[in-house]
């Protein structure tokens, strides 16, 4: 009996390899190409239907955005990339600390608290929002930008994958080493430990600061000032805007500016993501 795998040559099974890839591509990119040519059009443009040229209104789309007072863009996108650094910054610390820590340490508990923090991660976001809201109120952090990313210190998903991580590449014996040249645990956990992880903390970093980016679920319910509003919120707020006023080039020109810094913090620590994404999966 002849097998199928006969058929097929080596480089007619790259030709078809490089014809998916080039197709997923494409697939995955098209979304970003009628996203910029929407942004060049005006309002009446796009809705005539999609076009593969592009128009010649995106400096007229831009400064219309920018002189809307309505959407202040300039400061939502400071107020987005700085909720969304410190989001990736808090989680990725803490939570590697406290991986750090069920991961070293034996204490009586251990068990019970590992699988209470994956218990945790089943439950959604929404559960807790009238809990949430009240907390900030007693609390008077409501309408504040510190509501936003503070919560991101207790993230039990990116807990458990650096706690994978940390089982397959950093060694106990390394650790005790350390603590045997009288390092102590604080110095040992940043100076050697956080380096060590730094391929599986860009990716958890990447993840952390996209979800925040597209957080619209908790910003709207805590702020309320409109020199606090975040970037998902702004382009709600263009969506949701009257008949008359609605211009779908202004829409279409802030998610055009809202994924540049997406692109940006991608391309710094793309080199990671494809060593982290491999450390969690993989047992040395």
């Amino acid at each position: 009996m002849i097998r199928y795998g006969t058929f097929m040559t080596l480089k007619i099974r790259r030709i078809l390899c490089y014809l998916v890839m080039i197709f997923l591509a494409v697939l995955s990119l098209f979304p970003f190409y009628i996203l910029i040519i929407n942004s060049t059009r005006t309002h009446s443009q796009i809705q005539m239907g999609f076009s593969f040229f592009p128009g010649l209104n995106f400096v007229t789309n831009l400064r219309n955005l920018l002189a809307d007072e309505n959407t202040p863009i300039v400061q939502a996108m400071f107020n987005s990339v700085f909720v969304s650094l410190m989001s990736a910054v808090l989680t990725t610390y803490f939570s590697s600390m406290t991986a750090y820590g069920i991961y070293m340490y034996h204490f009586k508990g251990k068990n019970f608290a590992f699988k209470f923090i994956l218990a945790v991660m089943m439950i959604p976001a929404q559960v807790s929002a009238l809990g949430f809201i009240k907390l900030l109120e007693n609390i008077m952090m409501l309408d504040s930008l510190a509501a936003l990313y503070i919560p991101a210190i207790a993230s039990p998903v990116v807990f458990f994958y650096m706690y994978q991580a940390m089982q397959s590449t950093l060694p106990v014996s390394i650790v005790e080493a350390a603590r045997v040249d009288g390092c102590n645990e604080f110095l040992t956990f940043n100076r050697i430990v956080l380096p060590m992880m730094k391929p599986a903390i860009a990716v958890q970093a990447i993840f952390s600061f996209v979800s925040s980016w597209n957080n619209y679920f908790t910003p709207a319910l805590v702020i309320d000032s409109d020199k606090k509003k975040t970037i998902p919120i702004l382009i709600a707020q263009l969506r949701g805007a009257d008949y008359k006023s609605f211009d779908m080039g202004q829409v279409y020109m802030m998610i055009c500016m809202a994924i540049i810094p997406l692109v940006i913090i991608y391309l710094i620590l793309s080199k990671s993501i494809i060593s982290g994404v491999t450390v969690g999966g993989v047992k040395e």
